[in-house]
């Protein structure tokens, strides 16, 4: 059996693993930290004499290891946890008298600085922390009574924001009062008194979804109730405060494996902890009703390994939402205005309403309520009539139809020009095809994996269309993009491949893999798009799985060109991109940040603020740089 041991001063206990001998008495030593909290400080070069951060009942202090004062911030303060950085540390904690959230920055030249206040909250904080995103963002997380909750962007490479906003609201377990985020694993930990400890995901674009670390009796090994939380690289810790014991988990195969338990007998109620790792093992803060007490812990986890991390670009803009509540947003396509490239304008589909357009500033121009358009794009010169138009066609899941816009050359403006049925029994996704003679073909599929192609014809003035074939994928397909100079088809089948075939009405359909689920992409495969550069060719593809977005040349072998994300702005307070379905990229110069060519991702989770969905603009320039594209 593994011992570990916890000396305080003067005071021992000893190791108390399930099926072990009762843990021996407590002894505490006298000389007791006068703190209500304390918290070590994780190491900063700027800050080299500084030790820990603590509250007393006067004010937010910075002490050293002898406990002397190096700087302190008048004020009554509850609850406490903190980030540094090279030249010195973010602090967040609430103000008692004004029942408010702030944030204090101590700077190594110049000390504390003016507190910054978050807004008031509707109920009583009663815990907070703080979580540092790959991006360098930080937000807090705070925990209120009755299972609210809230996640706030506060800062931005540890320098306060002159105002915070929020991200989203959280439902959290009611009687929570503790939670502690790693940074690493993108993870917050959130207490339930007499339940247990619970993982979320911290991410700003995360969904809110929870699994367990641990529970209460006879569902899990603790004894009475689950209070503080620590975390040390590959280490966990969780106070029983009823129980008087600290439960000690390892991360394990992606999961926290329980390893043990201390007997704290002798302190009255320990409900928080700090810890941090030194040369033999840990270095503990415990506190209780008496005061802080340290502690040295012999145990030594094993750090897990880190995720390298995925490259992050921010978008630049982003749309209006759409009308319709909650999943709604779907594709996007992008119009060119070859007179007038600033004025071009973005197509996106509310799939439980309609077609609506949108200028470069995101603000929308059109909506027009035909019926749940899924996936909508556009190609140049069609014959309507006596007139060439510029077309945009969507699948229509009310009628299983092709349905079709006119969109005038010069102004943009859209309008209704009736619908083609199909043979499809539940039509899904759909791309357009423009082939060596100018004939346009839309390609469209069920969600059953069967693939329709049609040649549409407008020469009487009105839509039409002739089936010229049909091929299948063996499972659900949505995603679809053709490469008109090559005459190639590109299909996303959504759990397996993205595959390549011939583009062509007449063309075989033989399928070539391109790349498969695994590695870069994570299932669900979603939206497709061709940037057609100089220097070369690239398919752009969104995993859904992952909230990433992978490059690869178009054309075989398929070299993969990497991944990224889309991160939020927190200067323009333009969130990220998440759980994507569509996307569409053009190479065409439409000026300004879009010189290079736009790429436009449906956001399937709109936060700061929450509201309906968007779509996000993103310049190419941008794509190209971080991933080294030619």
């Amino acid at each position: 059996m593994r011992k570990f041991t916890l000396s305080m001063l003067g005071l021992y206990v000893a190791l108390a693993h399930a099926g072990a001998s009762a843990a021996p008495s407590l002894t505490l030593d006298r000389n007791v930290i006068d703190s209500e909290t304390s918290q070590w400080l994780a190491p900063t070069p700027a800050l080299k004499q500084a030790e820990r951060l603590q509250l007393t009942a006067r004010a937010l202090q910075l002490v050293d290891r002898q406990g002397r004062v190096l700087g302190e911030l008048p004020g009554r303060f509850e609850t406490l946890d903190h980030r540094t950085d090279g030249t010195g540390l973010m602090v967040a904690t609430v103000d008692k008298k004004r029942q408010q959230a702030l944030l204090a920055r101590f700077d190594a030249q110049s000390g504390w600085g003016a507190p910054r206040y978050l807004p008031n909250t509707r109920y009583a904080i009663e815990g907070l922390c703080l979580y540092r995103d790959s991006a360098a963002n930080d937000f807090l997380f705070l925990v209120g009574e009755e299972g609210i909750g809230e996640q706030w962007l506060v800062a931005e490479h540890g320098q306060p924001l002159a105002e915070a906003r929020q991200v989203r609201a959280l439902s959290l377990p009611p009687q929570s009062a503790f939670c502690q985020a790693d940074d690493a694993s993108h993870s917050l930990y959130v207490n339930e008194e007499n339940v247990g400890l619970w993982r979320y995901e911290a991410a700003a674009e995360a969904p809110l979804v929870r699994e367990p670390v641990d529970l209460v009796a006879p569902f899990g090994g603790l004894a009475k109730a689950a209070a503080g939380v620590a975390l040390v690289p590959g280490g966990l810790m969780l106070l029983d405060p009823v129980a008087n014991a600290l439960h000690l988990y390892q991360h394990r195969a992606g999961q926290w494996l329980r390893d043990g338990a201390l007997s704290l007998q002798g302190l009255k109620e320990p409900a928080q902890i700090s810890a941090r790792v030194n040369d033999k093992g840990l270095e503990l803060l415990l506190a209780d009703d008496q005061g802080t007490h340290l502690a040295t812990l012999g145990w030594k986890p094993t750090p897990a390994p880190i995720a390298p991390a995925v490259v992050q670009i921010k978008a630049q803009v982003q749309t209006d939402g759409v009308p319709s509540l909650g999943d709604a947003a779907d594709d996007p396509a992008i119009w060119v205005n070859t007179r007038q490239p600033e004025l071009s304008r973005v197509l996106g589909t509310d799939k439980k309403g309609g077609l609506l357009a949108y200028d470069l500033h995101g603000k929308q121009l059109q909506d027009l309520r035909v019926g749940r358009l899924n996936n909508v794009d556009v190609r140049k010169g069609f014959q309507l009539g006596e007139r060439k138009v510029d077309l945009a066609v969507a699948s229509n899941r009310d009628r299983n139809s092709l349905h079709l816009f006119a969109i005038d050359p010069a102004s943009g403006q859209l309008s209704d020009i009736g619908q083609v049925p199909t043979e499809l029994k539940e039509i899904y996704g759909l791309c357009l095809f423009k082939d060596a003679d100018a004939a346009i073909y839309a390609i469209a599929n069920d969600k059953d994996g069967r693939f329709v192609q049609y040649r549409l014809d407008g020469s009487s003035g009105q839509a039409g269309g002739t089936l010229v074939r049909s091929f299948s994928t063996a499972t659900q397909s949505e995603g679809c993009v053709a490469d008109d100079r090559n005459q190639r088809l590109f299909i996303g089948e959504e759990d397996l491949a993205v595959w390549a075939l011939d583009a062509r009405g007449d063309g075989p359909t033989h399928l070539d893999n391109v790349i498969g689920v695994g590695g870069l992409v994570k299932d669900d495969i979603e939206g497709l798009a061709l940037y057609h550069g100089k220097g070369g060719d690239y398919l752009v593809i969104s995993s859904q799985g992952n909230d990433s977005y992978v490059v690869v040349d178009a054309k075989p072998p398929y070299r993969v060109r990497g991944s990224f994300q889309v991160s939020l702005d927190a200067q323009r307070g333009i969130d990220g991109a998440s759980e994507t379905d569509g996307l569409d990229v053009t190479s065409a110069n439409l000026g300004g940040p879009w010189a290079k060519g736009l790429l436009v991702v449906q956001d399937g989770r709109k936060r700061m603020p929450e509201g309906n969905q968007n779509y996000k603009y993103v310049p190419w320039a941008a794509v190209a740089e971080a991933l080294g594209l030619e």
